[in-house]
């Protein structure tokens, strides 16, 4: 599984995810899906996370976020509650104003598409104890 979701199950990984490097920990890549000639305001990008990868914790305002897990194994948390195991398959819904973060679990390559509304307010990184709590909670559900 961890080769296939490396290599791009659906969708091209794409390449390294340079432009939002500031708001992940370890490595992301990223494929946009809907060219700019496209005219919509809304982002959908293939997102690969290697292994203990995640982004830090953001707020879309005026928007919301969807993510539809396509490969590997990852997690997404709320602020204030458990962390969520996510396997493909798994969709998400983030509403407008919801503090949050997803990333891949420590042993696994994870890919997910984000559908994205709204402007993205980054915050702090997502602490190394706070991502193995997560770890630890999403692997017990």
């Amino acid at each position: 599984m961890n080769k296939e979701v490396k290599n791009g199950i659906i969708f091209d990984r794409g390449p390294k995810n340079d432009a939002y490097a500031q708001y992940f920990t370890g490595q992301s890549y990223l494929q946009g899906l809907i060219s700019p000639e496209a005219e919509v305001n809304v982002g959908v990008g293939n997102v690969t996370f290697e292994p203990g990868c995640r982004n830090n914790w953001h707020i879309h305002h005026d928007g919301y976020q969807l993510l539809l897990v396509t490969g590997g194994m990852g997690m997404y948390q709320e602020e204030g509650k458990p962390a969520r195991l996510l396997q493909p398959g798994d969709v998400v819904v983030t509403h407008d104003g919801v503090k949050h973060w997803h990333g891949a679990t420590s042993d696994c390559w994870f890919s997910h598409v984000a559908i994205t509304a709204g402007t993205p307010e980054w915050l702090e990184a997502v602490s190394d104890e706070q991502y193995s709590q997560a770890n630890n909670e999403g692997k017990r559900d």
